[in-house]
């Protein structure tokens, strides 16, 4: 355990040790490295008069700097250092030039580290703010310490330490950008080292160090001069230009790295050509030689560097829209598929829709697809119909409105609307739909058709307008029950006061002096018009007992005239068109008559400045006209039209409603068209009304026509009978006031009369012998037996004796047998002189006095 610890805490120290070891190595190595190129310039006079270590030694720190970090100053100082000391001898100059060529190579290096290493060189920019880095930073800086070293040392091997620096700076910019580059492109990777490639490289350098040779070497101008080929010698050195070609061939294939080596061993022969004294280039040792230098380096590294960037950025691009394009084809390809099967799946959940049109427009509105749902509601194929407008649905006047484009233009705003409205089939029937229509956009937000899905509502809107109607009816109905119930309440109780005003008022008028009847006069028509209100209310109530005959409309209506005529102005027209041929009816011929006269009092109020009046009446088939039952035989029509003022739409339907009027405070009760409303419903007939504004208002009465049956019982009927002489009524009435005048009324009429305020008294008075030749009875009395119950109990004990029921209202009346007659409260002596006459053949020993 412990050897294991103690081998554990070894090797780190291991680790640290051998990485110590192999930086001094690297140290050392750079170091003897830099020492080296340094003494080699001793080689070369020419290049460094002064036997500086400036050029080229500054452009290979850098690239160490840029490659290794500013770790390696040390190796750096050292070799620069001795480097100096061994060519100069100088402590100053070797001091200044081991601060100043790391120095120089940290701040190039530090500005080459912002744009990143490979991406200092391969952009054309960037290569040439490589370059001005090299001359400006690295360049300035190496150069001034040198020269500061010069001048620390007196040792000026130049006119002045301003020329020693101008020439030590351009020296020093010109091998850094020959050298750096090389030994960066060279040294940094991605490099590719494939066979053909390094062939490539390899004719590119040996080409350029041929067109150098050729050019500028001493030995092969020998050679030319003892070949006889002096007259070549003083043009050969144009032949130098030739090295455009391996530098431009690098440039277009994007090798940077190819060419900076080019450059580079085209450089180096040519400044071993100078320093070997060729004629064709300036003379060693001279000012000159360092400016054609320093140039020949700029112009053959500096221009295919920027040339080879944009060449290698072009190539690199078009690679990878290359290959962006392979992958677009690949998505297209993928998506295509994708969209193949989606299209599939789409159309098998369309076709599987079975009771929705469903269909796909673009952006247009044209239709694109159509599944067969759509074909079978529509009628359209979908050969028939895509890649038309889908406007073919709407109306006519709709696709002039531009209803169908207004519906595309909310959906893509809205991304759906709802739709709702009648459509056309192939065949032009019209159909309601309901659906919504929905933009259809990609995953970018872009819109790519619209998507509309439409049902077939039409048979279940027939159905809730069926339910509303309906609704309505029903309501109409209770509200009407509801009115009725009380409106009837208040007549029943109305009519006994009006019976007892009415009868009483007769008989003050029989009584009393015929000069002084002004005031019982005024009595009565109060009574009359009470009589004729409740009348009204009853009808309308449906509670209004009726007494049914058979009527002959073309007779009874022409009769009408002079009661109709009085009821207008003299400024309207009266016209009567009645089919001679009509069917008789069978309903209450006052009520009739009073509702012909409550419709032309309306008529004429339409018509404040006169017109037209007109009563028609004709046969109607039963299956022209809709009724609650439908007759037997028909139904006849009365209209009544007018050309007043027309009735608003918003009132149409309420001029039927009791108490509703448009007329001024105390013109018009309300109940006149109510009563209308009410006598027609309850004669198993309907009314109508159609008015316009301006125009007039036309009101049609549908009643039911006779049946043969009734035609033929009113032929047998014979009321034939003898009358005895002062028969005797027997009035049963719990009021003793309204039975008192009733027994006026009777005894006015030559009758005696006698009196019980109950059912059970007039049993008993039955019971007892009295003769009596008439029981009169109203049907609402207090105790077991009520006037019903009491003409049921007369008829089977004694049923040769007739009952007659009189009532203001009751719902008892709705029990009362058909055979029973009923008079309406109130009435006066000569209504009873009627109804009684209409019974006669039921009192078999009753005989009326004048």
């Amino acid at each position: 355990m412990t050897h294991a610890g103690t081998g554990g805490a070894r090797s780190p120290d291991l680790r640290k040790f051998l990485k110590a070891a192999t930086f001094a190595l690297e140290l050392a190595a750079i170091a003897a490295g830099y020492f080296g190129l340094g003494v080699s310039t001793l080689l070369l006079p020419w290049a460094n008069p002064t036997a500086t270590t400036l050029w080229p030694p500054t452009g290979v720190a850098l690239a160490l700097i840029v490659l290794r970090g500013n770790r390696i100053w040390p190796a750096l100082v050292t070799g620069a250092f001795f480097a100096t000391a061994v060519v100069t001898g100088s402590l100053a100059e070797s001091c200044c030039v081991a601060i100043g060529v790391p120095l120089a190579a940290a701040a190039g290096a530090w500005l080459i580290e912002r744009a990143g290493l490979r991406e200092a060189l391969a952009t054309p920019l960037g290569a040439a703010r490589f370059a001005l880095v090299c001359f400006i930073p690295v360049a300035l800086i190496s150069a001034s310490t040198a020269t500061a070293g010069l001048v620390l040392s007196n040792d000026m091997g130049f006119a002045g330490p301003a020329a020693t620096w101008a020439t030590w700076w351009l020296a020093d910019g010109a091998g850094s950008v020959l050298l750096a580059p090389f030994i960066l492109l060279w040294a940094v990777p991605p490099y590719r080292f494939g066979q053909w490639r390094l062939l490539q490289s390899a004719v590119i350098v040996a080409l350029a160090a041929a067109i150098a040779v050729v050019a500028y070497s001493p030995q092969f101008g020998g050679y030319l001069a003892d070949n006889d080929f002096d007259r070549l010698l003083p043009y050969r050195h144009l032949f130098g230009f030739l090295v455009v070609l391996p530098l431009a061939w690098a440039a277009a294939r994007g090798e940077q790295a190819d060419a900076a080596a080019a450059a580079l061993v085209f450089f180096a022969i040519v400044a071993w050509a100078v320093s070997m004294g060729s004629p064709a280039l300036p003379r060693p040792n001279s000012a000159a030689a360092l400016s054609f230098l320093s140039m020949l380096a700029i112009i053959t590294s500096l221009p295919p560097l920027v040339v080879g960037a944009a060449i290698a950025r072009h190539r690199e691009g078009e690679a990878r829209l290359q290959s962006a394009y392979a992958q677009l084809n690949l998505q297209f390809e993928q998506t295509q598929v994708a969209f193949e099967r989606a299209k599939r799946h789409f159309q098998i959940l369309i076709e599987g829709v079975v009771d929705h049109a469903v269909f796909v427009l673009d952006k247009s509105g044209r239709v694109a697809s159509w599944n067969s749902t759509a074909q079978h509601i529509i009628g359209y194929s979908a050969d028939e119909i895509i890649g038309k407008h889908f406007g073919v649905l709407y109306r006519p006047d709709e696709r002039r409105s531009g209803e169908p484009n207004r519906v595309i233009e909310l959906a893509i705003k809205n991304g759906k609307q709802a739709v709702e409205g009648w459509r056309m089939k192939k065949d032009g029937t019209l159909f309601f739909v309901t659906g919504s229509i929905t933009a259809i956009r990609d995953e970018t937000g872009v819109l790519i058709g619209l998507a509309n899905v439409i049902r077939d509502a039409t048979e279940r809107r027939d159905t809730q307008e069926q339910l509303v109607e309906a609704r309505e009816q029903l309501a109409m109905a209770q509200k009407m029950e509801a009115i009725g119930k009380l409106t009837g309440g208040i007549a029943h109780d109305f009519n006994n006061l009006l019976m007892i005003i009415g009868g009483n008022a007769q008989t003050f008028k029989r009584l009393l002096d015929p000069k002084l009847p002004k005031a019982i006069e005024a009595i009565q028509i109060a009574a009359k018009r009470g009589e004729s209100l409740t009348r009204q209310l009853l009808t309308f109530s449906r509670r209004q007992h009726l007494s049914p005959t058979i009527v002959d409309l073309n007779a009874n209506i022409h009769n009408l005239r002079p009661m109709i005529e009085s009821s207008l102005r003299g400024n309207i027209v009266y016209k009567e068109v009645i089919d001679p041929e009509i069917w008789p009816v069978k309903v209450d011929l006052a009520e009739l008559e009073l509702a012909i006269v409550n419709i032309a009092v309306n008529a004429r109020d339409a018509m404040p400045n006169g017109g037209t009046f007109t009563v028609a009446a004709g046969n109607v088939q039963v299956n022209d006209e809709a009724g609650a039952e439908p007759p037997e035989r028909g139904l006849v029509a009365v209209s009544f039209t007018d050309s007043g003022v027309g009735i608003p739409p918003n009132l149409l339907s309420k001029i039927f409603d009791p108490f509703f009027t448009t007329k001024e405070v105390g013109k018009g009760t309300g109940l006149g068209l109510s009563q209308v409303y009410g006598f027609v419903h309850q004669a198993g007939g309907t009314i109508e009304a159609e008015s316009r504004v301006g125009q007039g208002t036309t009101i049609t009465v549908y009643l039911p026509a006779c049946t043969e049956k009734d035609l033929a019982a009113r032929d047998s009927t014979a009321l034939e009978a003898a009358r005895p002489p002062r028969p005797t009524v027997l009035i049963v009435d719990d009021s003793a006031e309204v039975a008192e005048v009733t027994s006026s009324l009777f005894e006015d009429l030559g009758f005696d009369t006698d009196y019980s305020d109950s059912a059970d008294a007039a049993l008993k008075l039955l019971a007892e012998g009295t003769k009596i030749d008439l029981v009169f009875s109203d049907i609402v009395m207090p105790g077991t037996i009520d006037g019903v119950g009491l003409a049921r109990e007369i008829r089977a004990r004694y049923p040769h004796l007739p009952v007659v029921l009189t009532t203001g209202y009751s719902d008892a009346a709705q029990a009362v047998p058909a055979d029973l007659k009923i008079l309406r409260k109130p009435f006066d002596t000569t209504t009873l002189r009627g109804f009684i006459q209409s019974i006669g053949q039921d009192m078999n020993e009753a005989s009326l006095a004048s």
